[in-house]
């Protein structure tokens, strides 16, 4: 157990380490910086190497969304899902630390431009309501999830999971930056937020309702739809198998 939460942990920190580093660190440097499809990117990428380095051991969760989906679709055991959020919720907030401590060493950093975290209404990226992040954050992380169920599902060609899932994280962030930041991991959404403090705290909720519902919805709708016969044994989730 201790290296399946270890995993969790280290995948998590590489997740809020490599996609909010690539927005707090490289997403406006003068003259080169990388903008909203580098972070999509960088999301993206994270996952895909973390899901290959980290999916054998744990499956490669990463995010209590993923976590609680795979439960919901019956992928997941119940007595592992909080011990799994506690290590990812962990790994984020030390990933966060980290990408503060190197933000910081720059002369005029400050935490008001936002840290990378998800807000909505006034700090939305594009001004979006808080109806709109919630619609948005549910669809994305819904979608998300019937990514990875169907493509960690015994019928889907193997070792190409991780490579899916990766690919879908990057249009997530594509499609859903300039209305929330794009959470759809209340791991990711709770690290920077609690540096932020205040209203990144405040709107916070928003970040782990949403996608939770968004997740369970999948889950739910693999098993009733999308599983196929009965006779098929489910199968555990694991990106990168």
């Amino acid at each position: 157990m201790v290296s399946k939460f270890s995993a969790e942990l280290l995948g998590t920190f590489w997740l809020v380490l490599g996609g909010c580093g690539s927005a707090v660190l490289a997403a406006a440097f003068p003259d080169v910086g990388i903008g909203l499809h580098g972070v999509s990117l960088a999301f993206g990428l994270t996952v895909v190497t973390g899901a290959y380095a980290f999916g054998p051991i744990s499956g490669g969760h990463f995010n209590p969304a993923v976590s609680i989906g795979l439960w919901a679709g019956g992928r997941f055991p119940t007595a592992l899902l909080l011990p799994y959020i506690v290590a990812q919720v962990v790994g984020g907030v030390v990933g966060a630390g980290v990408l503060y401590l190197i933000a910081s060493g720059k002369a005029d950093f400050s935490l008001a431009g936002g840290f990378a975290s998800n807000g909505y209404g006034a700090h939305s990226p594009g001004g979006y309501s808080l109806a709109a992040g919630l619609i948005s954050e549910v669809v994305m992380t819904f979608m998300f999830l019937l990514v990875i169920l169907n493509t960690t599902h015994k019928r889907a060609p193997v070792g190409f999971a991780g490579l899916a899932i990766g690919l879908a994280l990057t249009l997530i962030h594509l499609i859903s930056i300039p209305v929330t930041n794009t959470s759809v991991n209340p791991a990711r959404s709770t690290a920077t937020a609690l540096f932020v403090g205040g209203w990144a705290i405040q709107q916070l909720w928003l970040f782990w309702l949403a996608p939770v519902i968004g997740a369970a919805l999948a889950g739910v709708t693999h098993t009733l739809v999308l599983e196929g016969p009965a006779e098929e044994p489910p199968v555990s989730g694991r990106a990168g198998r």
